[in-house]
């Protein structure tokens, strides 16, 4: 069943659209909601309070009771109830409610019972009511979901698509070139000095976090044109008073670039037709739909009755053959259908309003007429066929966009902006070139060794993942706020300044930000002010000295902060950590071998469900951990840990699943590791265990193993592995038996035992009915059971063995597992 939202979707036009949006079409799109929510709410009604109730007709019955030897005349002795009694307990009763439960009820008896008037109900829904009554709130669906498609069909059509992005992307960059504003200015203002050039400087504010107070803002002109302040599309507003930077060479390279492609856009779109021909046929197709529905409903509509005659023909069944019936939606779907027939009605009146506009005039032309009155560009050409129709559409939603367009069009402009020499090479093209997605399936846009940070990066509105690199000056100014979709910053050695309007944004946006440095007054100060902030990476030397200058009491502004990540040089947790202690939830500090001293700042991380500690030069498991109840994965990766018997002081954390003890010199598994009874995952893989212990096996909730890279000789014969156990990795020990017990896990999906010196593969391999993954190579086998084709889930592509030994399967497992390998690719 699709959700509301899903089917919403189907009218979510782009915001950039809508300058192609007359208004018309957006209040057929209202139309169109309304009755979305019209089929939605009759749809509701039907599927919770729709149905009928049926009498037999008492003379009709009576007649085909006395010619049909079957049917025996109905009982009439007292205790016989009317239809809709119950028989009631007298003796608790008053006198007088007993008096008149005993006095024979009014009406006619019926010969049916309760089911048989359910029975009846059911065939008389099916048979009596006219089908629009059942199928109403489907047809106004299926019809409001077809017009949503109609009429944004033009926008989607294969044929369109890109020609209408293309020319709405124009337009855009052609609105908010800084050369668009800067012509119409002069122009508007030739005759008055005063008015020529309104420059507004903007002042950074005092705060010595976000820029420095004596330095001036960005110079800017305030452009008007009649009373009108200047606006772009729906979602991109200049608003009045707002200014524009003074024309530089980065924006002069930018309208360059704008000239040749609305040149060559010209070229391309100019010659055909086919938009507005589509448009056209369209509206034509629409109306005559309305038409259609409007024709059929109105007719249908008198069919709408609360009473109906059935004859369902089950007179074997009941006894009667007609029967007299009641519809309780009858008088709602009636009001229903009206409502729904006038608004299709206005819907229609709304499309010949629209063919009315599209025939009355030919909108194959466009003249910039008034254009060249009212400026001094008089070589305007004067445009045709689609190029002409779009703009006819964008005037009306507003004419300033076709006067800012005209501008692109007109040779003197060209001519006098290829006067001014302008040689930056970052221009907004350029870094949509460089934009590309991530891992994570996010827009991400990575500069490094730049000398500035170039203003064309705040026009890339679609990037989520903002990456500068080795940039000696990195100022974020108020523009960011036009980047609606920037979640991550990455700020690797790149002392940052932010103005205030900019960093108002990064505090409501930012959601992840990576700071990597040589130096601790690398770090903006602003970054401990960032109070929406879910994840925080410090990447750098921090020595004890550097310590005190990281414990800022403004960490505490980090209110939703979640993750915080240390790759660098600790010597101890930093005691201002404790100040995240209520909402942390992640904790990764990644040493690069430097000794971690002290942990008793984790004391206080009560909330805290992730720690690694990775390269830490850990001897044993810190004590600290004991106190974090809430914990959940512990990961001590790559330390020098050689015996885990503290690991008693994890058995009161009931909430710990993941043990990671991977990459350290382990040489032995206490035996009373069987009391951490929550664990589900344990990695014990590059150690250098050569015994494990029974008890390792009886945890009740292991679900994954992996004893790997160890120096393991014999896995005890008489352990009973975990039936949970799903993922068990002994690879590259000294293993040569494998015992039965282990494959009576019926759910193991992974087993991974190559690179040990096993001789034979026990034939009880086959119970792996589940079996997903099998490694077995590097062992000392001579051929593979047979029953590994009871292994149904194996396929050759996770089936790691030598060739000659896979040679010796027989031939239908071997197809089996490639063919399996083929449909998995």
């Amino acid at each position: 069943m699709f959700t509301l939202t899903e089917v919403a979707s189907l009218n979510d036009i782009q915001p950039t659209y809508r300058i192609l949006k007359p208004w018309w079409d957006v209040f057929m799109d209202y139309l169109g909601f309304v009755m979305l929510m019209l089929a939605i709410f009759a749809g509701t009604l039907q599927l919770t309070k729709d149905y009928v109730a049926c009498l037999p007709i008492l003379e009709e019955s009576n007649k085909s009771s006395s010619t049909n030897p079957y049917m025996t005349p109905p009982p009439m002795e007292s205790s016989t109830l009317a239809l809709g009694t119950t028989p009631v307990a007298t003796q608790d009763l008053p006198d007088n409610v007993v008096h008149k439960i005993s006095t024979e009820p009014k009406g006619r008896r019926t010969n049916l019972d309760y089911q048989q008037y359910i029975f009846v109900n059911q065939m008389c829904y099916h048979v009596a009511l006219p089908w629009y009554s059942k199928y109403f709130p489907y047809l106004v669906l299926i019809h409001t979901i077809v017009l949503m498609v109609s009429s944004n069909f033009w926008f989607k059509y294969p044929k369109t698509s890109s020609k209408i992005e293309h020319f709405v992307s124009i337009l855009d960059r052609c609105f908010e070139s800084p050369w668009t504003t800067k012509a119409l200015s002069e122009t508007a203002c030739e005759d008055s000095e005063e008015s020529k050039q309104r420059l507004i400087a903007g002042q950074s504010g005092p705060n010595s976090l976000f820029s420095d107070s004596q330095e001036e803002s960005t110079s800017s002109f305030q452009q008007v044109l009649g009373k009108n302040s200047v606006k772009f599309s729906a979602e991109k507003i200049v608003p009045e008073g707002s200014s524009m930077t003074i024309l530089d060479k980065k924006d002069g390279e930018q309208a360059k670039a704008l000239f040749e492609k609305v040149r060559t856009f010209r070229a391309h779109i100019e010659d055909s037709g086919f938009i507005y021909n589509l448009y056209v046929a369209q509206t034509i197709i629409k109306t005559l739909k309305l038409i259609v529905i409007l024709g059929y409903t109105s007719t249908i509509a008198s069919d709408i009755n609360f009473y109906h005659k059935c004859k369902p023909k089950i007179e074997h069944l009941t006894g009667y053959d007609e029967f007299f019936c009641t519809h309780n939606m009858a008088f709602m779907l009636r009001k229903l259908i009206f409502t729904f027939m006038a608004i299709i009605s206005l819907y229609c009146l709304v499309c010949l309003y629209a063919l009315f506009w599209l025939f009355r005039r030919p909108l194959k032309e466009y003249s910039f007429e008034k254009v060249r009155e009212e400026s001094s560009f008089s070589d305007i050409p004067d445009v045709k066929n689609d190029f002409a129709f779009l703009l006819h559409m964008v005037d009306q939603y507003d004419q300033l966009h076709s006067k800012r367009f005209g501008i692109f069009l007109s040779e003197v402009s060209e001519n006098k902006l290829r006067e001014i020499s302008l040689n930056h090479e970052w221009t907004l093209e350029k870094l949509r070139q460089h934009v590309t997605c991530n891992a994570q399936d996010k827009q991400e846009l990575h500069l490094f060794s730049l000398s500035g940070l170039p203003n064309a990066v705040f026009d890339l509105n679609e990037l989520e993942v903002l990456k500068l690199e080795l940039i000696p000056e990195v100022r974020i100014s108020a523009k960011i706020s036009q980047m609606t979709n920037l979640q991550e910053l990455h700020l690797y050695n790149c002392p940052a300044k932010v103005e205030q309007p900019g960093f108002t944004f990064l505090q409501d946006h930012l959601r992840c930000l990576h700071v990597k440095f040589t130096d601790v007054t690398e770090i903006p100060p602003w970054v401990y002010l960032l109070k929406n902030l879910r994840e925080l990476y410090l990447i750098g030397s921090l020595n004890s000295e550097h310590n005190k200058l990281i414990a800022l009491e403004s960490m505490k502004d980090l209110r939703h902060l979640k993750l915080l990540y240390f790759k660098s040089n600790l010597n101890k947790i930093p005691t201002n950590i404790t100040d995240l202690s209520q909402h942390l939830f992640k904790l990764v500090v990644h040493n690069d071998g430097t000794k971690l001293l002290v942990q008793n700042s984790l004391k206080k991380m009560t909330s805290l469900r992730e720690l690694e500690l990775h390269h830490c030069d850990l001897e044993r498991i810190p004590y600290a951990i004991s106190s974090l109840t809430s914990l959940q994965e512990l990961d001590l990766k790559s330390n020098s840990l050689q015996t885990i018997e503290e690991v008693n002081s994890l058995f009161h954390l009931k909430r710990l699943t993941c043990l990671k003890l991977w990459h350290n010199k382990i040489v032995e598994i206490p035996t009373n590791i069987n009391h951490l009874k929550s664990l589900e995952s344990l990695y014990l893989s590059y150690n250098k265990l050569q015994t494990v212990p029974a008890t390792l096996f009886s945890l009740p909730k292991l679900r994954y193993l992996d004893l790997s890279h160890n120096s393991i000789l014999v896995i005890p014969a008489d352990v009973r592995f975990p039936q949970s156990l799903q993922h068990f990795e002994i690879t590259a020990n000294k293993i040569e038996i494998l015992p039965e017990q282990l494959f009576k896990c019926i759910r193991l999906k992974v087993l991974c035992v190559g690179n040990n010196s096993i001789a034979v593969l026990p034939v009880s391999i086959g119970q792996l009915t589940q079996l997903v993954q099998l490694d077995v190579k590097g062992n000392c086998l001579d051929h593979l059971p047979h029953q590994l084709s009871q292994c149904r889930h194996l396929n050759k592509s996770l089936f790691s063995v030598e060739d000659h030994l896979f040679d010796t399967l027989p031939l239908e497992v071997k197809e089996r597992m490639t063919a399996a390998t083929t449909v998995t690719m």
